[in-house]
């Protein structure tokens, strides 16, 4: 293809990529404009960032991420840092300088998502342009845009919490991998790592594994000496600066969950062994692997000296919270664990990405390219492997197909858009289009003979949406502010959308009031009052049929919350009237 159109495209790819995002942004903002408005924040999270926020905001100290209003007076520490705040923060106020603060809250939180896109709209353009071809980069954001739908949700307005920025990190970190420039590349990788700690460990495995395959590179090629030793530097001192500007004072402590000085021994010696690999760089490829090898042994080692409680679970909890909580997460199950109809539309596009990955590492064997490909395909490969450990590793597997996605399209739609026969240049091109962008498998699912969720499944659904929507808890502001004891899925919403306190929230960290939340339902009424006068909660507010209602219920039959759904009477408890229609029951706790 040529043309003046086309050259714009190749030479000024950056500032149409950014015009690109914020044609899509636009678009996300007037799609979920009724989200925006109501402030429809849906996970517990991203309703957990907006308090931290407001907290902030209001006079809470910038290290104090103590959540005051879960569980109070004492309250709870979260795991979490301040620098997704930041935007969050910043655009609140920017905006309350033309509307309320009500209005600046809701834009902010429709707006920030969308802020890390942009960094990703510009990451994987530059990557596929130096490994595919130069004008690629606009079949990487249709594909993007269209196939990764996993990804994208984690960027739609009001899904404020950190995952976007991670994502962004992570696609800064692979187009470091991929860049031929050596020190570039390293000091992207080594940055975007650092911040992706900083932010959360959820990253971490992806961290690492980046690390090894700039060593691999080293391994394969001392001229790659370079490349480590930014890579080094940049992960060691800007573990080190994220450390010193965004850790809670609850984070200085010997924590094995968030970047501790646990995890920031690990980042500065990692990148201190890998800077004297770099600079000493024998000539001999075996003496490379060999001292390789021995630096991650030693990393290996002290870890397990030093910290051996951070050899099981890094949340910590105890054995009955992970399984009656942890364990049964779906999103931190296996994806062949999870419903076809849930699993293929996941797995399809990385899948596709991975095949991609692997040919053009293959045709570019021989090329300049080779090595960049080749650590492309590893990536692939340790993100698909990553969805047979977790599901909630399908964004990043879905984004890090991307490149090998566009490889594979770049190959195939050409050869169709030019077949001699009009059927398949029609038809074949729109085919080809769909199955390497993924798109095929959300389309195919529908018709399908797979099992259907059941009527009582979509009953539970439908009352949970009802028990969530926002509309249906400002209505509980009519009562005068409490304590209320309620579900621990509530807790984080209740405390954004009404001016009550709640006990619990579903963060490890608060696992002592998880279970008594989890206790007090579904034990005897006695047990579960003590509870609630312990925690000082002076309401009891539930919502029949929510998810978290029915596990109560299955689990502990003839238990508190099961004689209160069956209608029982409790001379402790005294009903209060709520509007009509509503989907609570609310009690006054004598």
């Amino acid at each position: 293809m040529s043309g003046p159109l086309v050259r714009d495209l190749e030479r000024r790819w950056l500032g149409f990529a950014l015009l690109a995002w914020a044609v899509v942004a636009a678009w996300y903002v007037f799609d979920h404009w009724n989200a925006v408005r109501y402030l429809s924040l849906g996970d517990t999270d991203d309703n957990m960032r907006l308090a931290q926020v407001r907290a902030w905001l209001g006079g809470q100290g910038w290290s104090d991420l103590r959540q005051y209003r879960l569980n109070p007076p004492a309250g709870f520490d979260i795991h979490w840092s301040r620098i997704v705040d930041l935007p969050i923060a910043g655009l609140i106020l920017f905006f309350r300088l033309f509307t309320s603060n009500a209005w600046a809250e809701r834009l902010a939180c429709g707006i920030a998502p969308l802020l890390p896109l942009s960094i990703v709209f510009v990451a994987l353009s530059a990557m596929v342009r130096r490994l595919v071809a130069p004008l690629a980069w606009t079949l990487a954001l249709v594909i993007l845009v269209t196939g990764a739908t996993a990804t994208m949700l984690m960027f739609m307005p009001e899904r404020i919490d950190h995952h976007g920025w991670q994502l962004a990190c992570l696609a800064v970190t692979v187009a470091g991998l991929g860049d031929r420039r050596g020190p570039r590349g390293g000091a992207l990788v080594g940055l975007a790592s650092a911040m992706s700690l900083a932010i959360g460990l959820e990253l971490l495995p992806y961290a690492a594994m980046a690390g090894a395959i700039i060593a691999l590179r080293w391994v394969w090629d001392p001229r790659e000496a370079r490349r480590l030793a930014v890579y080094a530097l940049t992960l060691g001192g800007g573990g080190a600066i994220g450390f010193a500007l965004f850790a809670s004072d609850a984070n200085h402590a010997m924590r094995c969950d968030a970047l501790t000085p646990v995890w920031l021994s690990v980042v500065v010696a990692a990148g201190a062994l890998l800077l004297l690999l770099a600079l000493l760089s024998p000539r001999s490829a075996g003496v490379r692997l060999g001292l390789a090898l021995v630096a991650g042994g030693v990393i290996a080692a002290g870890f397990v000296h030093f910290f051996p409680q951070c050899l099981g679970r890094p949340e910590g909890v105890s054995p009955e919270l992970a399984r009656n909580w942890l364990d049964n997460v779906r999103e931190a199950k296996p994806i062949y664990k999870h419903p076809f109809r849930v699993a293929f539309p996941i797995v399809a596009l990385p899948a596709i990405g991975l095949i991609g990955a692997f040919v053009a590492a293959w045709r570019a064997r021989r090329g300049p390219q080779a090595v960049g490909w080749a650590a492309v395909a590893l990536f692939s490969a340790f993100a698909v492997a990553m969805l047979f450990w977790q599901a909630r590793a399908g964004p990043a597997a879905q984004l890090l197909a991307i490149p090998g996605a566009v490889a594979l399209a770049w190959l195939l739609l050409p050869w169709l858009f030019n077949h001699r026969l009009m059927p398949v240049r029609v038809f074949g091109t729109v085919i080809g289009f769909l199955v390497v962008s993924g798109l095929f498998a959300g389309l195919a699912i529908k018709y399908l003979p797979i099992d259907r969720p059941t009527t009582y499944t979509r009953r539970v659904n439908a009352a949970t949406g009802e028990c969530l929507r926002t509309s249906r808890l400002m209505t509980l502001d009519r009562i005068p502010r409490a304590t209320m004891f309620t579900f621990v899925d509530l807790g984080p919403r209740l405390i954004v959308v009404t001016h009550h306190d709640a006990i619990a929230g579903p963060y490890h960290r608060n696992g002592d009031a998880i279970l008594d939340v989890q206790h007090a339902f579904g034990r005897s009424p006695m047990e579960a009052r003590a509870i609630m006068k312990r925690h000082g909660a002076t309401m009891l507010l539930v919502c029949p049929d929510m998810a978290e209602a029915t596990i109560y219920r299955a689990r502990n039959p003839g238990g508190f919350y099961d004689r209160l759904a069956h209608g029982r009477t409790l001379d402790w408890l005294t009903p209060v009237p709520l509007v009509r229609g509503s989907p609570y029951r609310l009690y006054r706790i004598d």
